[in-house]
């Protein structure tokens, strides 16, 4: 109920079997008719007429004795607490109900009110009857008396804060009443309808016509089934025909405040394809990609690299120019693709799951600096700040009339007249990219919450810098982001490297003759100087370029003589350095010579005796016996006495 009376017919009177009162139907109807019970000044008040099946009156308790009210309070005191959330409930409801009303139903029932309310002043403040009250009102607002006692039965029980939308919920008219349908019909047709094929309205009631008169359905006309349709919730037609991608733009997306956020605090970082046609080097012809990595606080492009792919050392080298130009930041949002999520950037990371996770897993750049790591969700641009800027730089920067003829749309749909008439040359591209996205960071009047309409993303950015110092990397840390190379092996006459068709030289190389090594390198500067490591990953130094010379280039010969002078000065300085002491002063430190009568040594060497040849061709060699020694007689006898036997034998 929605207030503590309660009403009660002439049966339920007599059933309640109360002190004073008849116990039958028909002692209560003589009672109220000897009584008076139905009074015109108390309707509304102590009695109405029954909205139920067979009509009749409804009282309440005030039109019965002081016992009978006495009884009747006592067995209804109980469960009034009940009652009254019962009736906050339809209080509610009833509210609710008003709210959902068109704005020229309101109008009606705040009329009405307006005329209660004015009979009920006028009887309170002339003291009089409220049929006469009513009689007058009626006449000076142009109403009928019945209509203003109708009003009053609409809000017969209720008090007066909810007079106003009762008197509006018989305002609705009559209930839709929709020609007759079979359900099974109406059911095939919101089937129909609800495909992803997108079917139209003529071309779903032609099937279900056919349908109808193979099942015997009852079907209204198509008009009807249009009004059926539309009754359906508009998200849900959207998400069964333009798909859940679609349904999902119908949800309001979050709006996230980054003003409590500073500068390089977080970043995010995404790859985009330019609209562009490209002629590479090698003669090639294709559409460049592009990472970059974007300050949240301000929207600032901090870094961006061009290569012909998304490869994880594209992205490594974009990060390592926002370190080495800004700093280290602590927060980084990526997409979770193969590039972002490679194990060279975040391995290590405990939140990166697009490969597996080992628990000696080696740390990835990012880990190793300290940036925590967050995943956002696959191809959802609104998770990416950055894909705003990407759009705001096709309009901008991909239109540039410089590109006039090498721009090929951003979709198959949106190819311009003079697409494919030309290509533009990779410098080219790079130095107009460059241009706009300078011009991208310091234009003014950015419409976002940091910037307030006046300042540029530029402007925001170095305000917040000044105040919050990032963490710099050290020349050491320098090194993660750059490409590794293995395998390389120095010059083993003067140790220098050959890589890349460049030559590069330090001085410590020459501890290093024709020793494997590792190099870093960024392949889009090979003129940079080489960070060379040797096998064990032990940082050995820099190695700065050999440039070549001109063949007939005399100021080049003469600045490389001058350097080898230099270095061999160098050397020998530090020769002096390290040979303290000349061969004189070392001769000194040797122990003196005795001065002792030589001792008689005994030859320890034996002259072998090798006879000359006794034979010239066929013919014996004679003795000379003037060659013949004193000490040889003997010997000599020996020979001829071994020669003689050697004839004999033959």
């Amino acid at each position: 109920m929605l207030n503590s009376v309660q009403w009660f017919s002439a049966a339920e009177l007599a059933s309640l079997g109360l002190p004073g009162l008849p116990s039958t139907k028909q002692g209560i109807t003589h009672r109220i008719q000897m009584e008076n019970w139905c009074d015109p000044e108390n309707e509304g008040k102590c009695w109405r007429r029954r909205n139920g099946r067979g009509g009749g009156f409804e009282f309440t308790p005030y039109v019965l004795p002081t016992l009978a009210q006495a009884a009747l309070v006592a067995r209804i005191q109980q469960p009034v607490e009940a009652e009254g959330e019962a009736e906050q409930r339809e209080r509610h409801e009833l509210w609710r109900a008003f709210d959902k009303l068109p704005e020229h139903k309101k109008a009606r029932a705040r009329k009405a009110h307006r005329v209660l309310m004015m009979v009920e002043e006028w009887v309170s403040a002339k003291h009089q009857q409220k049929k006469l009250a009513i009689a007058h009102i009626a006449k000076a607002e142009d109403v009928g008396k019945t209509t203003i006692y109708r009003w009053y039965r609409n809000v017969r029980g209720l008090n007066k804060c909810d007079w106003l939308p009762a008197l509006a919920d018989n305002l609705n008219g009559n209930r839709k009443k929709y020609a007759n349908c079979d359900e099974a019909a109406l059911e095939a047709f919101k089937s129909l309808w609800l495909r992803p094929e997108k079917p139209t309205f003529e071309k779903c009631f032609r099937d279900l016509t056919k349908m109808a008169e193979e099942q015997g359905w009852v079907i209204p006309s198509i008009n009807t089934l249009k009004r059926r349709v539309k009754d359906l919730p508009q998200m849900v037609v959207t998400m069964a025909r333009a798909g859940k991608d679609a349904a999902k733009q119908m949800i309001p997306a979050q709006e996230r405040d980054r003003t409590a956020l500073h500068a390089l605090q977080a970043v995010n970082a995404d790859g985009h394809k330019w609209d562009i046609f490209v002629l590479w080097p090698d003669g090639s012809v294709a559409r460049p990609i592009m990472a970059a990595w974007q300050d949240l606080y301000s929207n600032m492009i901090l870094s961006w690299r061009i290569d012909r792919s998304e490869n994880t050392d594209l992205i490594q080298l974009a990060f390592g120019d926002m370190v080495e130009k800004w700093g280290i930041p602590e927060h980084a949002y990526l997409d979770n693709g193969r590039a972002f999520a490679s194990k060279r950037l975040t391995g290590g990371s405990k939140t990166r799951f697009r490969f597996k996770v080992k628990e000696n897993e080696v740390n990835g750049v990012m880990t190793i600096l300290g940036v925590q790591t967050h995943w956002t969700t696959p191809y959802s641009g609104q998770s990416k700040p950055i894909e705003r800027s990407f759009r705001d730089m096709e309009e901008n920067i991909a239109k540039d009339v410089r590109f006039s003829g090498a721009y090929v749309g951003n979709n198959p749909l949106a190819k311009p007249e003079n697409y494919g008439s030309k290509a533009i040359p990779l410098n080219e591209f790079l130095k107009v990219i460059s241009e706009g996205i300078k011009e991208h960071n310091n234009r003014t009047g950015r419409n976002t919450l940091v910037c307030g309409g006046k300042k540029s993303f530029f402007q925001a950015f170095s305000e917040s810098m000044a105040i919050h110092a990032p963490r710099k990397a050290t020349s050491a840390q320098r090194h993660l982001w750059l490409k590794a190379a293995e395998n390389v092996t120095t010059n083993k006459k003067d140790g220098s490297i050959r890589f890349m068709k460049n030559r590069y030289f330090a001085d410590f190389l020459h501890e290093h003759l024709g020793q494997p090594v590792v190099v870093r390198y960024d392949p889009q500067d090979l003129h940079a100087d080489l960070h060379v490591y040797d096998a064990k990953g032990s940082f050995l130094g820099n190695a700065p370029i050999i440039e070549r010379t001109g063949f007939t280039d005399t100021e080049a010969a003469t600045t490389t003589a001058r350097s080898k002078r230099q270095i061999l000065k160098a050397r020998k300085q530090i020769l002096d350095a390290e040979r303290t002491m000349t061969p004189q002063q070392l001769a000194d430190m040797m122990p003196a010579i005795p001065d002792d009568e030589e001792d008689s040594v005994e030859s320890k060497v034996v002259r072998p005796f090798r006879p000359a040849p006794i034979t010239h061709g066929n013919a014996a060699v004679a003795i000379d016996p003037d060659y013949q020694e004193e000490d040889d007689d003997e010997e000599v006898s020996t020979v001829v006495k071994l020669r003689q036997f050697m004839r004999e034998q033959h």
